[in-house]
């Protein structure tokens, strides 16, 4: 017996030697997918314990590993603490790295560094984000002339520029920019070859890139823009591993529908339509809440904006009616987060989608649900912080009211109200430089003009 205890020993010795293994990945990022979001914030946990372990060798680069997974963390679930937490370690990363030795790793880092501030601005809204997100993409790309952070701080000077270009540029304008994310696309498949997580960064690459065009496409009603989305997304699924890279791969086939929803929307086109909101019905039974609550809400965002366009052009109120519940379930995980700017677009567009359901029933209590729940957002809602939310807010409110003057016929103080609320809208668009939202206010101002004097005649 005490024999067998000796082989054991000895047989296991080995391990015992080994350092400790903390998390479940082991500091590889592309196992970050497989797991859930309570998992995740967990291996984010360990990460941070591996890295201030004093044996711990090489800190820096445990220190990223760590902040990859905060932002992992972040980007699910909307966590202003997690998204701290990775902006910090990257830091600390960068200060770590010897610049005259490490370039690459000191490049790395600043570029996650600018990654977490580039998911700031596009989670919350902040603006001001991007501006430092392009000076830390800026200062890596001046210092690294190839490996990873290279093409990493090409595809995010990338993101911002075309940022910025959503509301101005026209249809060749957009072709000629995303035909310059090739290059660093290309160079990332290339390291794709032996860095396994680089396959994931490609194929965020290229959802950027479909995002932007999905943003040009559904400003300018370009059908051919959300047609080159649509096969920018289904591409970057292709690439991937649905067994290894559920997530990404999801989040691809989400794009996928999405771009098809927008295109059917922009040509009016009634079968595209609804075939994007299929897709993203069939991409949503390959997400759970639980892996990531982010995406999962935002699904449900897509496919109701999908089956209210749908209702738009068919005239249908099952339509509206299927679309409020994707609204509600999507408010089931953004009612922890007020501050987010997809809360106040949910919850406007499910007072819309209300609207119209009343005005094609003719059913005044469903319009006084909808006004009741879009005056509780708005009291939710801080004009300081999200002035634009608030302003869209108003606008919803004033197309509910809109819609009891035009089912009953008459006015008891519903125009007055609308018309404060669009008065105030108006002037956090025009503040904000936001002309196509100015353009529907004043057209609703119109409509209640309209409504005045034909009640009058």
């Amino acid at each position: 017996m005490f024999e067998l205890g000796r082989e054991l020993k000895r047989f296991f010795a080995v391990d015992r030697a080994k350092a400790p293994s903390d998390g479940l990945t082991g500091g590889d990022s592309s196992l970050l997918e497989l797991l859930d979001s309570q998992l995740l914030a967990q291996e984010a946990k360990a990460a941070d314990v591996a890295a201030g372990r004093i044996s711990a060798k090489d800190k820096p680069r445990r220190r990223l590993e760590a902040a990859i997974v905060w932002r992992e963390v972040a980007r699910r679930t909307a966590d202003a603490v997690a998204l701290r937490k990775a902006a910090a370690g990257a830091e600390t990363a960068a200060a770590g790295f010897d610049t005259a030795h490490r370039r690459d790793g000191w490049a790395r880092a600043r570029c996650e560094q600018a990654f977490c501030a580039l998911l700031g601005a596009e989670i919350f809204g902040d603006p001001g984000l991007n501006a430092a997100a392009e000076l830390a993409f800026q200062d890596a790309r001046g210092h690294v002339k190839g490996g990873l952070a290279a093409p990493l701080a090409d595809v995010g000077l990338l993101a911002i520029e075309g940022r910025r270009l959503l509301d101005t540029a026209d249809a060749a304008q957009a072709r000629a920019f995303v035909a310059r994310f090739n290059l660093p696309i290309n160079a990332l498949d290339a390291i794709a070859k032996r860095v396994t997580a680089a396959r994931a960064l490609a194929a965020e690459a290229r959802l950027i890139r479909a995002d932007l065009l999905c943003g040009w496409g559904a400003r300018l009603k370009d059908g051919e823009l959300l047609e080159m989305a649509a096969r920018e997304a289904s591409a970057a699924g292709e690439r991937l591993d649905q067994a290894y890279e559920p997530l990404t791969w999801v989040r691809a086939k989400i794009a996928h529908g999405q771009a098809l929803a927008l295109r059917g929307e922009a040509v009016g086109d009634v079968d595209a339509l609804a075939a994007g909101a299929g897709a993203l019905a069939l991409a949503l039974d390959s997400l759970t809440r639980d892996h990531s609550p982010l995406d999962w809400a935002r699904t449900q965002v897509a496919l109701a904006q999908s089956l209210q366009a749908l209702g738009e052009a068919s005239s249908d109120p099952r339509a509206f009616e299927h679309a409020v519940s994707c609204y509600d379930r999507a408010l089931m995980v953004l009612k922890d987060t007020p501050t987010l700017p997809l809360r106040g677009v949910a919850a406007g567009s499910r007072a819309v989608c209300l609207a119209r359901a009343a005005e094609l029933t003719g059913d005044a209590a469903v319009l006084d649900a909808a006004e009741a729940a879009m005056k509780m957002e708005l009291a939710a809602l801080s004009p300081g912080r999200d002035p634009v939310g608030w302003a869209l807010a108003q606008l919803h409110l004033a197309r509910l009211y809109e819609a009891r003057l035009g089912m009953t016929g008459k006015d008891r103080g519903e125009r007055a109200a609308a018309l404060m609320a669009l008065d105030a809208a108006l002037d956090v668009f025009a503040e904000h430089g936001m002309r196509s939202l100015s353009v529907v206010a004043n057209e609703a101002i119109d409509r209640l003009h309209d409504l005045h004097e034909r009640s009058q005649g």
